[in-house]
């Protein structure tokens, strides 16, 4: 009795049942999309680009299974390293910006340290000092004034001897008033003396502090 060839595939109740391994199964562009959960269009861009091709069967054009699989996740897999690559060198991209950034950063505020240093740029805070230093000057003349004052005006023999007496010590505070003049050395020793103080409270020397 001649020996029966082994069936590869059995039809049976609307499902297909492959039973040797590696048996080539052909299907249409509906089971693909089945299979991958993607569109009718999205397939076929896969066949215009090459990436999925069918095959000349009797029953017509058709997708090896198996070949079509094969290809779809190896599709897949570039697609997901493409945007792996392309989402670090955007990261790269990004860190080196940032980089320039600050770096650019850094310079402007060592030069805007270096006109401060030099007395060509003035903090807010030390112009308020510096003014506040010429009011205690200008207080300390006026408080003095009466003291000055006192025995020549009592010993004035008329009205306007004392006023007289009275405005020329005014003059004299004006005169000492005019020669009041903008130190750089002090101005350098009190920002100087400002970074020491940001250093000690944790900051940098080299920062400026808002």
């Amino acid at each position: 009795m001649p020996a029966q060839k082994k069936q590869d595939v059995i039809v049976e109740d609307g499902a297909v049942y492959v039973l040797r391994a590696g048996t080539p199964v052909y299907v249409k562009t509906a089971d693909i999309c089945a299979m991958t959960g993607k569109s009718n269009q999205w397939i076929g861009q896969l066949v215009s680009q090459g990436t999925l091709n069918k095959r000349s069967t009797p029953y017509g054009a058709m997708f090896d299974q198996t070949a079509a699989m094969r290809a779809y996740c190896d599709d897949m897999e570039r697609r997901a390293d493409s945007k792996e690559k392309k989402a670090l060198a955007e990261a790269e991209k990004d860190k080196l910006d940032t980089e320039i950034v600050i770096k650019k950063s850094k310079a402007v505020v060592a030069k805007l340290e270096a006109r401060e240093l030099l007395g060509k740029m003035h903090r807010s805070e030390d112009v308020a000092a510096m003014t506040e230093d010429l009011i205690y000057a200008i207080r300390g003349m006026l408080v003095a004034l009466p003291g000055r004052l006192a025995v020549d005006a009592a010993g004035a023999e008329t009205p306007a001897e004392a006023s007289e007496t009275i405005r020329q010590e005014v003059y004299k505070v004006m005169d000492e008033l005019s020669r009041y003049r903008y130190d750089p050395a002090k101005y350098e020793e009190r920002v100087r003396e400002r970074k020491k103080w940001s250093a000690s409270e944790g900051g940098d020397p080299n920062e400026e502090q808002d």
